[in-house]
């Protein structure tokens, strides 16, 4: 088991990584364009156009920057406070980026390449906090072995 420091460090710089994604599809956006495809073809407009980019009249991405921003802090605070919220988050997350690749597939008909790069981002995140929660959950801050039960008497 990596010790926690290590997992707490590799969700931050994912977690900033998929703000700059996220924050890229906005700004894309809010110029009233669309992200450009890394590899060509039409995808990213195709989908950035659609009825389904855009929830309440916002944006999914910029729903995306809010979950890697408390991603982020999730990594950056110590404890059982921050393993709980950062695999909660990360579920939520996970689901949401799953249900718009779900949407890309199957009813959209087009694929953007920065929303699965997001999708991806957010699936690693969820993986490191399912270990960070598991593997050290009740453990005190700092400790870099994973929990061992206590034996009660």
């Amino acid at each position: 088991m990596p010790p926690e420091r290590t997992l707490r460090a590799a969700s931050a710089l994912i977690a900033l990584i998929g703000i700059g994604v996220a924050a890229y599809i906005t700004i894309a956006d809010s110029g009233g364009g669309h992200p450009l495809c890394v590899a060509g073809g039409s995808g990213c407009q195709t989908v950035a156009d659609s009825s389904y980019s855009h929830l309440f009249g916002v944006n999914v991405a910029v729903f995306g920057i809010v979950g890697y921003v408390l991603l982020l802090g999730a990594a950056l605070t110590p404890g059982d406070l921050g393993r709980f919220a950062g695999l909660l988050i990360a579920l939520v997350g996970f689901g949401f980026s799953a249900y718009l690749t779900y949407l890309e597939l199957f009813t959209i008909d087009a694929i953007c390449q920065w929303c699965v790069a997001s999708a991806t981002l957010m699936t690693l995140l969820l993986g490191i906090n399912v270990v960070r929660a598991v593997g050290y959950t009740g453990s005190e801050i700092g400790a870099d072995t994973a929990a061992v039960p206590s034996a009660r008497a």
